[in-house]
């Protein structure tokens, strides 16, 4: 049977499946940290799931531009040239992408159940430009234009453009950060990482000595939705507040009538905690071109790992079927 391995590999994990003409099978979610790169986290994969041989045909998400041959992670120090993968893992072809191509691939044919509309009309405007985004270990982002006949996607680094502030409270949290990064990206306050960055300037900004030095976002978040922690509340709704900021200036750039698309890792496991927070209150807040955020539809994707199904239509393309 014809069939194709997929990696939708990020800066913490690595989710591993086979696509064949009946879907994708066999998903395995494996730790990066536990392997060297992706060729020892395939055999292992392979292993994993009693599969003898290996599939002709592959293709890779990757959280990280991808230029050539040389593919370098973002949140992880992996690293890794195509044709060595390809080569060491006997695929008569390897197709790498960035991740939030994947993502944004499976959007134009997504099934509606997997969407909950956040702000604007109910329906995006058809063969408009769409937006993807999203915040996990960091903060993808991809386009989708119309080509006439279908939606073709182009993949960016806009989690790297300059974060700007807009209060004195900002700034002053900015400048704490400044003391480790001389660059405050979207990413650094949009992520997993940012959430952790955010709580660690505001600990150290309010002289807040009696909490822990060290907290991860996940600590971060079950302590700000419960209430428990003023410091996780606040560095949480900020984190959400600025996700909103940010996906606004996509929309502007893009005029993404055809709607923009929140997918990662973290907003899936908030619930109504960001239905109910600032996000749409700051993507919304354009000035004179509120208007025209009005008429931009905003969706969660309820997917959390969304770019299995962009591989797996690359996959499906790329497979002859008997």
């Amino acid at each position: 049977m014809a069939r194709a391995l997929i990696a939708d590999i990020g800066g913490t994990n690595a989710r591993f499946g086979v696509v064949d003409k009946n879907g994708i099978h066999d998903l395995v979610y494996l730790e990066c940290r536990n392997y060297a790169g992706p060729t020892e986290a395939a055999l292992d994969y392979m292993k994993r799931v009693g599969l003898k041989e290996m599939p002709q045909y592959a293709a890779f998400a990757v959280a990280g531009p991808v230029h050539g041959d040389l593919v370098n992670f973002t949140q992880s120090p992996w690293t890794f040239r195509t044709s060595t993968v390809q080569k060491n893992l006997g695929f008569a072809k390897l197709d790498v992408m960035n991740d939030f191509e994947a993502v944004a691939l499976a959007v134009p044919t997504i099934d509606e159940n997997l969407l909950h509309h956040m702000c604007g009309p109910d329906q995006p405007e058809d063969k408009q430009n769409k937006g993807v985004l999203g915040p996990g270990t960091g903060l993808g982002m991809a386009s989708l234009f119309w080509s006439g006949n279908k939606y073709g996607v182009a993949p960016g680094e806009g989690g790297h453009m300059t974060m700007p502030a807009t209060t004195q409270r900002e700034f002053d949290i900015f400048n704490t950060l400044h003391v480790k990064y001389h660059h405050i990206s979207a990413e650094r306050v949009c992520s997993g990482k940012g959430l952790e960055n955010l709580y660690s300037a505001i600990r150290v900004l309010d002289k807040r000595d009696d909490l822990p030095l060290d907290r991860d976002a996940a600590e971060i978040s079950k302590a700000a939705m419960a209430g428990t922690c003023d410091v996780c509340k606040e560095s949480l709704d900020l984190m959400l507040a600025f996700l909103g900021r940010v996906a606004g200036n996509q929309a502007l750039v893009l005029n993404a009538l055809g709607g923009i698309y929140i997918a990662g890792g973290i907003p899936t496991k908030l619930g109504d905690y960001f239905f109910t927070s600032r996000f749409v209150e700051e993507f919304q807040s354009k000035g004179r071109m509120r208007h025209l955020m009005e008429r931009v539809p905003v969706y969660l994707v309820k997917h959390d790992a969304i770019g299995l199904l962009g591989l797996q239509a690359t996959a499906q393309q790329n497979l002859t079927f008997p």
